[in-house]
């Protein structure tokens, strides 16, 4: 069973830098695009950023400069790097992959709680 894993969610003050990663396992042939979204408290899902194959980048315009995405296709992981953190990151941030495996399925892991206090 494909299942994606999250870590390196948790608690930072303003301007500070936290890292985020995926890792998918299971019956993998290959791995489309992967991404990470996240969801503030009583708002829906929004996406943060997406990465394709061959590392095509795509970003919201709320984290350009400060987030980066990347993605490591051996390892089938896929990390999140953000600086400048600021209060309105506060959510809860998602992995999401689409995954070739016995066919084709978008796969989304249980979250990690990202919070940035004042």
């Amino acid at each position: 069973q494909t299942q994606l894993v999250e870590s390196g969610g948790g608690l930072v003050q303003t301007g500070g830098s936290l890292r985020l990663s995926c890792a998918a396992s299971g019956r993998i042939f290959s791995i489309n695009d992967m991404g990470w979204y996240r969801q503030a408290p009583g708002k829906g899902r929004e996406l943060v950023a997406t990465i394709t194959s061959g590392g095509s980048a795509n970003y919201a315009d709320s984290v350009k400069g400060r987030f980066t995405i990347s993605r490591d296709n051996v390892k089938n992981t896929v990390s999140l790097e953000m600086n400048s953190l600021k209060t309105e990151d506060t959510a809860v941030y998602y992995c999401n992959a689409v995954v070739v495996g016995l066919r084709k399925d978008n796969y989304w892991g249980q979250g990690t709680q990202v919070t940035v206090s004042s």
